[in-house]
């Protein structure tokens, strides 16, 4: 094994013991990959792949003395059905179109599960930057607006909010002069009262 990723052979040792001392602690994946990448100056995304590559590479056997005795395994990774993924799809739109955030929207479906709710918002991503027409089949199936659709009702709700500015301040400025002539009126009967 000469490289994985970039990564020098005698690296992978280091970074499966940091892993397996990592564990022990009860520290997450996601945490000892930013502690190793903050340790080494490497990318925290550059860290988790490499170390999912050496697990997968299960067939080399300078990886298999690496990983002896480590209990380290790469869970496989089952990917979502054209059925779930359009599902998962309609549920995230749904809860966006009332105004919930991608983030709560697979926080709310996964339950509560991390792995799962970063599946869902990695699917959703994945989908909006490969699959744009994808998204906007689904939002329109939904009935929830599309960004252009969005862009329209945002500007019919200017052109109304404008409107109501328009004629709230034109009332304004009639009942200001309103109370100006009545306040003139009140002085001039005032000065009569005086005058009598």
């Amino acid at each position: 094994m000469n490289k994985i990723n970039g990564y020098p052979a005698a690296e992978a040792g280091s970074l499966v013991k940091f892993v397996c001392e990592g564990k022990q602690r009860g520290k997450t994946l996601t945490r000892i990959f930013e502690e190793y990448a903050a340790r080494t100056g490497r990318a925290k995304g550059s860290v988790r792949n490499f170390y999912y590559s050496l697990l997968k590479k299960t067939d080399d056997e300078e990886v298999k003395k690496i990983l002896k005795d480590t209990a380290l395994r790469a869970e496989k990774i089952r990917p979502f059905t054209d059925e779930e993924t359009d599902k998962i799809l309609r549920a995230i739109l749904a809860q966006k179109s009332r105004g919930v955030s991608v983030r709560r929207a697979v926080l709310n479906l996964s339950g509560g599960d991390d792995k799962l709710m970063l599946r869902y918002q990695n699917k959703y991503r994945n989908v909006l930057a490969k699959q744009p027409e994808r998204i906007r089949a689904l939002m329109k199936e939904c009935g929830v607006p599309t960004p252009e659709g969005q862009k329209r009702i945002e500007d019919r709700i200017n052109e109304l909010y404008d409107g109501m500015t328009a004629s709230l301040r034109g009332e304004n400025e009639r009942l200001t002069a309103l109370v100006r002539k009545l306040t003139d009126e009140n002085r001039l009967l005032k000065l009569q009262l005086k005058n009598r």
